[in-house]
C-alpha cells in the first residue's frame, strides 16, 4: 500500500511540473506568414499601378474599377467560402485557398491588356475570400479567451509587417525590371507555403505537438476544439437569423468603416504619393514603410489593449471595444494631411492615421466573441464580405474624385466621413458583445 502511495505521489509530482506546449503560437505563425503573402498578392497590384496605368493606357476611373475588380469577386465568395470552411475545416479550406490564388497571381505576369488583368484579379479574390474566416477559426480553435486579442492582433499584423517589409522590394523590383516579375515573383512565393501549410498545420485534437496541458488550458479559455471536422449544412434560415442580431449589423458597418481606411492604403496610397506628393516610385517605396508599420503596431497594442483589460476583471464588451472605437475615430485625422505642404508631415499623419485603423481593426476578436459556436465560419464570412464591400467602393470612389476633382484632398476627407459613421456603429449600433445562440 505504501508503494502504491509512493508511486502515486511520484505521478502527481510529474503532472504537476508538465509544462504545457506552446503548439498554438507556432500554428498562429503559419497564417501569421501566409497572411503576409496574402496582401503581398493583394497589394502588388497598388505598387506597380502606376506602371499598368502607362502600358495599358487607362485613366483613373478604369485603374479603380481594376483596383475593385479583386473586392468584387472576395465578396461573392465570402459566404460560399465561409460554408465551405465550416464543412471541411481551416486545414484543407485555407491550403486550397492559398494555392488557388498563388496560382492565379503567377498567371498576372502574363496578362495582356485590362480585360485579360481584370479577369485574373477578380479570381485572385475570389480565391482568398475564405482567408480571414479561416484566420479567425484558427484563433477560435487554438487560443483561450484571455490569448485571443493578440492572436487575432498577430493575423492582421501580417497585414502591415509584411507589407512594410516587402512593399520597398517590390517597388525596386517593378522599377528595375518591370511590373510582370513582380506578380511571378510573389504568386511563386505563396505556391512554396501552400506546400508548408499542407505538411505543419494541424487542428488542436489532431496535433502532435500540443500535449494534454495545453490542450486543457485552451479548452478551459474558452476555445472550441474537439468538434468533428463537418460543420453543419448551410440551412438559410442561420444565415437569415444572424441578421436578426445587433451585434452583427454593427460589427458589420463597423468592418466597413474600418476597412475603407485600409483599401485606400492598399490601392491608392502608393499613386498619391506618385502623383500627388510628387515622389519618385523609390522614394514612395521607402515612405510607404512607416505607415505600414505603425499600422501594424496599432494591431499589436489594440490586442494587448484589450487582452490586458480582461485579465484585470475589466468586462470583455469594454475589454474590445475601446480600442475598435478609439482606433475609429481617431482614424479620421488623415484628413489633416490636406493641410500641409511637408512630406514629412504628411507621412507622420497618414502614419497615426493608419496606426489608428490598424487599431480598430480587432474586430475579429470580437467575431469570435460573439459568433454562434456551430457558425464560427459563416459569421466571419458575413462580416467580411461587408467589411470588404470597402474594396469595391472605397477604389472606385476615390477614382472619380480624383477625376473629376484632380487632386486626392476629398479622398481623404471620404475617409474621415466614413470613420465617423463607424465609430456610430461601434458605440451604438453593437450593443453588448456576447456569444450568439441559435
Amino acid at each position: 500500500m505504501k508503494q502504491n502511495l509512493a508511486v502515486n505521489v511520484r505521478a502527481g509530482d510529474l503532472a504537476a511540473v508538465t509544462r504545457r506546449t506552446n503548439a498554438r503560437w507556432f500554428m498562429l505563425g503559419l497564417v501569421f506568414v501566409g497572411t503576409i503573402v496574402n496582401y503581398l498578392d493583394r497589394t502588388n497590384m497598388a505598387i506597380v499601378a502606376p506602371l499598368i496605368s502607362k502600358e495599358f493606357a487607362v485613366g483613373p476611373v478604369t485603374m479603380g474599377f481594376l483596383f475593385s475588380a479583386f473586392s468584387w469577386a472576395f465578396a461573392a465568395a465570402t459566404l460560399p467560402g465561409g460554408y465551405f470552411l465550416d464543412r471541411f475545416g481551416t486545414k484543407i479550406t485555407y491550403g486550397l485557398c492559398l494555392a488557388s490564388w498563388s496560382f492565379l497571381t503567377v498567371l498576372q505576369a502574363f496578362a495582356g491588356g485590362v480585360t485579360s488583368f481584370f479577369s485574373l484579379r477578380f479570381g485572385v479574390g475570389g480565391a482568398e475570400a475564405p482567408a480571414f474566416p479561416a484566420n479567425n477559426k484558427l484563433a477560435t480553435s487554438w487560443f483561450p479567451q484571455s490569448e485571443r486579442g493578440v492572436a487575432g492582433s498577430v493575423c492582421s499584423m501580417g497585414v502591415y509587417v509584411g507589407t512594410a517589409l516587402l512593399t520597398p522590394l517590390v517597388f525596386w523590383i517593378a522599377s528595375s525590371f518591370g511590373w510582370r516579375p513582380v506578380f511571378l515573383l510573389s504568386g511563386a512565393l505563396g505556391l512554396v507555403w501552400a506546400v508548408v501549410w499542407f505538411v505543419a498545420y494541424r487542428e488542436p485534437a489532431d496535433s502532435a505537438m500540443a500535449n494534454a496541458a495545453e490542450l486543457d488550458y485552451i479548452r478551459e479559455g474558452g476555445a472550441i476544439i474537439g468538434q468533428p471536422p463537418r460543420g453543419e449544412p448551410f440551412r438559410w434560415d442561420h444565415f437569415r437569423k444572424l441578421f436578426t442580431y445587433r451585434q452583427i449589423w454593427g460589427v458589420c458597418i463597423g468592418k466597413l468603416a474600418a476597412t475603407t481606411t485600409l483599401y485606400f492604403f492598399l490601392t491608392w496610397f502608393p499613386t498619391y504619393l506618385v502623383q500627388a506628393r510628387g515622389m519618385t516610385m523609390l522614394h514612395a517605396g521607402a515612405a510607404s514603410i512607416g505607415p505600414y508599420l505603425a499600422a501594424g503596431a496599432g494591431v499589436m497594442f489594440g490586442g494587448w489593449w484589450g487582452d490586458w483589460m480582461i485579465r484585470r476583471g475589466i468586462s470583455v464588451n469594454i475589454a474590445r471595444k475601446a480600442p475598435m472605437v478609439i482606433g475609429l475615430l481617431l482614424t479620421g485625422s488623415i484628413v489633416l494631411a490636406n493641410f500641409t505642404h511637408s512630406n514629412l508631415i504628411v507621412i507622420l499623419i497618414l502614419s497615426f492615421a493608419f496606426f489608428a485603423q490598424g487599431m480598430s481593426s480587432t474586430s475579429w476578436v470580437v467575431i469570435s466573441e460573439i459568433a454562434p459556436r456551430n457558425l464560427v465560419g459563416m459569421t466571419g464570412s458575413v462580416i467580411s464580405f461587408a467589411g470588404n464591400l470597402a474594396g469595391i467602393i472605397t477604389p472606385i470612389t476615390i477614382g472619380f474624385i480624383v477625376q473629376n476633382t484632380g487632386s486626392f484632398e476629398w479622398a481623404l476627407g471620404f475617409c474621415a466621413i466614413v470613420a465617423l459613421i463607424g465609430t456610430f456603429a461601434y458605440t451604438v449600433l453593437l450593443g453588448k458583445i456576447e456569444r450568439i445562440h441559435m
